[in-house]
């Protein structure tokens, strides 16, 4: 009798190393795993510009400072 919780059609690729250290095996990585993004690059200049460090955020009034919250283990009463 089959595994009635064997449902899944997709599995995950094989890693490599255990806990923080786990991560994909390259070797075992194919096509058919999906990672292509053809447009990533493109992409990320979309949404990074060079100068974008230095521009101001859209539709933030200027000289606006936000508050802190305040500490997890304070009250405000």
């Amino acid at each position: 009798m089959p595994d009635p919780r064997d449902k899944a059609g997709a599995s995950p690729p094989p890693t490599l190393g255990e806990g923080c250290l786990a991560r994909y095996d390259p070797e075992a990585l194919s096509d058919a795993d999906g990672t292509d993004f053809p447009g990533a690059a493109e992409l990320w200049r979309q949404l990074n510009p060079p100068d974008g460090a230095n521009a101001p955020a859209a539709g933030v009034p200027a000289n606006k400072r936000t508050p802190a919250h305040p500490p997890a283990d304070k009250s405000s009463k």
